[in-house]
């Protein structure tokens, strides 16, 4: 295969990616390995490494929107990023020594579990009640919901979620990926935020966590412009397309449809992990 070939299949696959994850609310890296390491051939840890650059790019992109919007928690997304980043660089350690193979099988299982939690009902929910610590931190906050109208939320189990958090940092750094689904437990069923500002914060912290394990690939070599660059335009394209299509196009029959995708890439690669294919 010839680099101008090679170049052209990562980015239409790129932009393909950018689509399905942003119809699934998953990122595009979800479906930039799978294509990295078992279409092209790609080592996992290059895979990994580009898959980190193209969730900066679309991370950064859509959260200057929602802090615009004023739905995000800035304070609360700051005080999670501590364990988020911290998890991130641990993950990122682990996977630049552990057999790809192993973490191929793990990739699987994530997508697996992050294919069935997009799948589950999402009920919006309002606390009032913080806990000590929350109040302590000044976590609680308000979120718009019509024009001149906002919603005051508590915070719960300020510690259960910032543990969850670090979980959440170290499946980012270990896996490429932005591990929204993990964040978004943390903060929507541990902490009790509403839905909407644990989406929306979760997706803040996407890229300050994906930039952290970041450093500890570019300091081992595995971040690859030839291969990082057509990922990131096309994943951005991607995502584009994806939130338009998005407006038009009923959510939950594009989440089940997309589920399924994801499950079987995630079959994927657990059968070329075992198998020790990649």
């Amino acid at each position: 295969m010839t680099i101008l070939s090679f170049t052209i299949i990562l980015f239409l696959g790129a932009v393909t990616a950018g689509i399905i994850g942003s119809l699934s609310g998953l990122g595009g890296g979800i479906v930039v390995i799978p294509l990295l390491t078992i279409l092209l051939g790609v080592d996992l840890h290059y895979a990994i490494g580009a898959a980190l650059v193209s969730v900066i790019a679309t991370s950064s992109g859509s959260a200057a929107a929602y802090v615009r919007e004023g739905i995000t928690n800035m304070r609360l997304g700051m005080f999670l990023e501590i364990a988020t980043t911290a998890g991130a660089v641990a993950g990122a350690l682990i996977a630049t020594v552990a057999p790809s193979s192993y973490i191929a099988v793990i990739f699987g299982g994530a997508l697996i579990f992050s294919a069935v939690n997009s799948l589950r009902k999402k009920e919006e929910h309002v606390v009032k009640e913080s806990s000590s610590l929350a109040v302590k931190l000044k976590l609680p906050s308000t979120y718009p919901v019509k024009k001149g109208e906002e919603v005051a939320y508590g915070t719960k189990n300020v510690i259960g979620g910032f543990s969850m958090m670090g979980l959440a940092g170290m499946m980012s750094g270990l896996l490429g990926i932005g591990s929204g689904a993990f964040k978004v437990i943390a903060m929507d069923t541990i902490m009790r935020i509403p839905f909407k500002v644990s989406t929306t914060t979760s997706n803040f912290m996407m890229g300050v966590t994906a930039l952290a394990s970041s450093v500890i690939y570019i300091q081992k070599g595995y971040i690859e412009p030839g291969i990082c660059l057509p990922v990131m335009i096309g994943v951005l394209i991607g995502a584009m397309i994806g939130s338009k299509i998005l407006m038009v196009a009923d959510p939950k029959k594009l989440r089940v449809f997309f589920a399924f995708i994801i499950l079987f890439l995630a079959i994927n690669m657990i059968y070329n992990g075992i198998k020790g294919n990649i």
